[in-house]
């Protein structure tokens, strides 16, 4: 009789609570994009001037746009830090060690970063609300790495990409709810109250997190891969790095470039909104905005579907990053209409995120998936870090600033059109590299799946040999280490 874990509804259902990990998350570290006005506004509004029935002035936290941009590059920075070891540990560790530490780093970093908001004022309100982002940061970008694992584990050779585009449709379903509900709850309660609700949905995410552990662990112990997984994780050492192909290498720096585009852009989407096109409330800057994360969370899962029928996800990526360059174009030198823009932009970047990631299990040895996720966020962070850093630095670093020069904005879109050429770049030549040794990333599931398996057989060091036979078949059947 089958055992529960080998039917497909309880892959799905291990799939609904895993989404759920980072939803809480993803709302929280957008929040400051939605109220960008009030982190900047002015601690006092004593000289404020009324201008056509509008006070010029909005009471804020006083940080000035560098500031603001440091909360994005610190987060950024802390990942880059992290997320190496943490893929490491995870691969040594196993999933629970992980999806337990992780989301308690995001409820207390979420916690610190609101209770920052209460210092208003005071010195101690920038370091605390950048070690709230800290901890936040180590703990949001690990648990992604635990999150693509126990994805990569259930779904590989099956329904991988759609299980990848699912977990992106619930990340920016809570991204998207930010931007729709943020502005609308702090006018309602205050900001206080409002950084308070963001943390106590990454509560929901530690919730998850035991009931996706739980799941986790008896599906393994009905697939009877427990013990092979713990043996195979014994192996993992860090100089497996080493181990990880030229295609891997190339399919970070690729999704390096697409993201710095896309992070920094929304983190200051809004003010650039009201401040180049007439008419913006800050409400609706904020809708206009989110329609990025709008776009990718009612695509994500179709494009999966697609991805996994088609395969051709090497073309994909190449395609988003050409297709991505006029974007910003539109942005820096015309005014057509924001949301043309936004909504472009939310398309390309849900093809990329579902053709770029679900690739990195394709291309590396199955025990070093968490390190080699691991390192592929940490690359990403760093990227984004500087992006937001070079950001910040363009658009200048005076509070009393009440509108940003249009120059600074189109700087600032040029620099993300380099980041998109170098983008179209590296995929290039990660099409090339990839032809040249099978065409794997090109493939579509059906096709490429003997191939992964032979993969996942292979032992992680060369010349080494499993001594029981019944050990080596059960390891050939798990796709990633989950102990």
């Amino acid at each position: 009789m089958a055992q529960p874990a080998e039917k497909v509804y309880y892959r799905f259902v291990v799939l609904f609570f895993n989404c759920l990990l980072t939803f809480g998350s993803y709302f929280c570290f957008d929040i400051p994009s939605v109220l960008q006005d009030q982190f900047q506004g002015n601690l006092t509004c004593s000289n404020a001037t009324v201008i056509n029935g509008t006070v010029d002035c909005v009471p804020g936290l006083g940080m000035n746009p560098e500031q603001y941009n440091l909360l994005y590059a610190i987060y950024a920075w802390t990942n880059a830090v992290v997320v190496i070891m943490a893929g490491f540990l995870i691969d040594k560790l196993g999933n629970r060690f992980g999806v337990f530490l992780f989301s308690f780093l995001c409820v207390l970093g979420s916690s610190l970063f609101a209770l920052g908001s209460h210092f208003r004022g005071t010195p101690y309100l920038l370091p605390l609300m950048l070690t709230g982002r800290l901890l936040f940061g180590s703990g949001n970008g690990s648990l992604t790495i635990v999150q693509n694992r126990i994805t990569a584990f259930w779904f590989k050779g099956k329904e991988l990409a759609l299980a990848f585009g699912l977990t992106l449709a619930f990340s920016r379903l809570g991204s998207v709810l930010n931007f729709f509900l943020t502005q609308r709850f702090e006018e309602k309660y205050g900001m206080q109250w409002t950084l308070w609700g963001g943390a106590m949905l990454c509560v929901l995410g530690f919730v998850s997190a035991v009931l996706v552990s739980a799941l986790d662990k008896i599906g393994m112990r009905q697939l009877g891969l427990d013990g092979a997984i713990r043996e195979e994780s014994r192996k993992v050492r860090i100089q497996d790095v080493k181990l990880l192909p030229l295609r891997y290498w190339l399919l970070v720096l690729t999704i390096m470039f697409f993201y710095n585009g896309i992070f920094p852009f929304i983190a200051d989407a809004s003010k650039f909104i009201q401040d180049k096109y007439d008419g913006y409330s800050q409400k609706e800057a904020a809708y206009v905005a989110g329609a990025v994360y709008d776009s990718s969370l009612v695509l994500s899962a179709c494009v999966g579907i697609l991805i996994d029928y088609v395969g051709l996800r090497g073309v994909f990526a190449l395609a988003c990053a050409l297709l991505t360059l006029p974007v910003f174009g539109l942005l820096a030198f015309t005014f057509v209409a924001p949301l043309v823009s936004t909504i472009w932009l939310g398309i390309t970047y849900s093809f990329a995120a579902a053709s770029m990631w679900p690739s990195i299990p394709l291309v590396v040895p199955q025990a070093t998936l968490g390190t080699a996720m691991g390192l592929a966020t940490s690359i990403q962070m760093v990227g984004i870090g500087l992006s937001n850093l070079v950001v910040g630095q363009i658009l200048g670093t005076k509070s009393s600033e009440t509108k940003i020069p249009l120059w600074r904005w189109q700087r600032m879109m040029v620099f993300m059109l380099a980041n998109t050429i170098s983008c179209i770049v590296t995929s290039m030549l990660l099409n090339i590299v990839d032809h040249r040794q099978g065409g794997l990333l090109n493939k579509t599931t059906k096709r490429s799946g003997p191939a992964e398996g032979d993969s996942d057989r292979e032992p992680l060091h060369p010349g080494e040999e499993e001594h029981h036979q019944d050990e080596e078949d059960r390891a050939a059947r798990s796709p990633s280490i989950n102990s």
